[in-house]
């Protein structure tokens, strides 16, 4: 007993000092392994630069509840409208890297507003993109009474009248707008823009007939079933699977007019990788759910998953574009 009490440590066998010493190397891999495996330990919150009620938040609330039940933890959409979505975009670009705030946006917060804004923050530079996640197109419609039944008469009428006819849009800078001013780039024709606050007041005029012409970003579909408006044709070079009839400005021989609008996630710069991977696969399976694919019809929008690599590619593209155009037509936000 008393040998044994003056040399502690002589009493412990190889097999313990064997398990002490795997124990300790235990415990310092552990903090490298729960870094990868515990995502999300917390709540995880999407940042929309839009009202509530609007079709970027809508498709953030029903992608927020699929994620939930994916990840096993609430995911909380906060709305921090302002500045055509750059009060948020700054937000998440200053939010920690730790997979816990990522942006929801349409891809103008991007490609158009850096060319209509004075802004500190730079998504491009800012932000990384995680992935695409949806589209809508938008439709060429007129008054019900302008005598044209398609776009290639309605550059005509125009080319005649110059400056007569009108186009309502959403407001300046908007994507609406500028898919309006692509059409009067790309055809020649002369077309005179009154921008309106918001999507709604400008089809109604539009319907009312006190403006000929809108780029309808999908609000007007049971208007143009109706026949309260005129669809002359789909403002993409795909057809609409809402209006697979219609033609589009590829059929029209109209090149260089098409403006899609595009929405996907950012992130924080510095985010972890094995993060947003999981992200994106999460939403890649939701967005190929039946009760997703219906929520975003009647939006006017279709799922369509990019991975990070082509959202990429599709960010760089239509930026490119934009900023041509914005600075061409000179357009400026007031």
């Amino acid at each position: 007993m008393t040998s044994r009490s003056k040399h502690p440590i002589r009493s412990l066998s190889r097999r313990s000092l064997t398990l002490c010493a795997a124990a300790l190397l235990a415990g310092t891999a552990l903090p490298a392994v729960s870094q990868t495996t515990a995502w999300p330990s917390k709540p995880v919150r999407l940042v929309v630069g839009f009202a509530a009620g609007g079709g970027t938040d809508v498709m953030a609330r029903v992608l927020a509840q699929s994620l939930t039940e994916a990840l096993g933890q609430t995911v909380i959409v906060d709305n921090k409208p302002g500045a055509s979505g750059n009060l948020s975009a700054g937000e998440v670009a200053r939010a920690p890297a730790d997979g816990y705030t990522f942006l929801v946006a349409p891809t103008s917060v991007e490609t158009a507003n850096p060319s209509l804004f004075k802004s500190n923050v730079l998504p491009s530079r800012d932000l990384t993109p995680v992935m695409g996640f949806g589209r809508m197109q938008m439709y060429l419609l007129a008054r019900p009474t302008l005598e044209v039944k398609d776009a290639k008469q309605l550059v005509a009428l125009a080319k005649s009248q110059p400056a007569k006819l009108t186009y309502a849009s959403s407001g300046t800078g908007t994507p609406p707008h500028l898919a309006g001013e692509l059409f009067v780039q790309s055809t020649g024709a002369s077309i005179t823009h009154i921008p309106y606050r918001g999507s709604a007041p400008a089809l109604q005029d539009v319907m009312g007939g006190q403006a000929d012409l809108v780029f309808d970003p999908g609000i007007a579909f049971p208007h143009i079933k109706s026949g309260k408006v005129k669809l002359l044709a789909v403002a993409s070079d795909r057809k609409s699977p809402f209006f697979p009839e219609a033609p589009t400005y590829a059929d029209l021989g109209l090149h260089n007019a098409s403006l899609d609008i595009w929405f996907g996630i950012w992130a924080p710069n510095k985010v972890p990788a094995e993060v947003t991977e999981r992200l994106s696969r999460e939403l890649t399976k939701a967005l190929a759910a039946p009760a997703v694919k219906q929520r975003f019809a009647e939006l006017g929008a279709e799922p369509a998953p990019l991975e990070q690599a082509a959202f990429r590619k599709l960010l760089a593209d239509e930026g490119k574009t934009l900023s041509t155009l914005i600075k061409d037509r000179k357009i400026i936000v007031e």
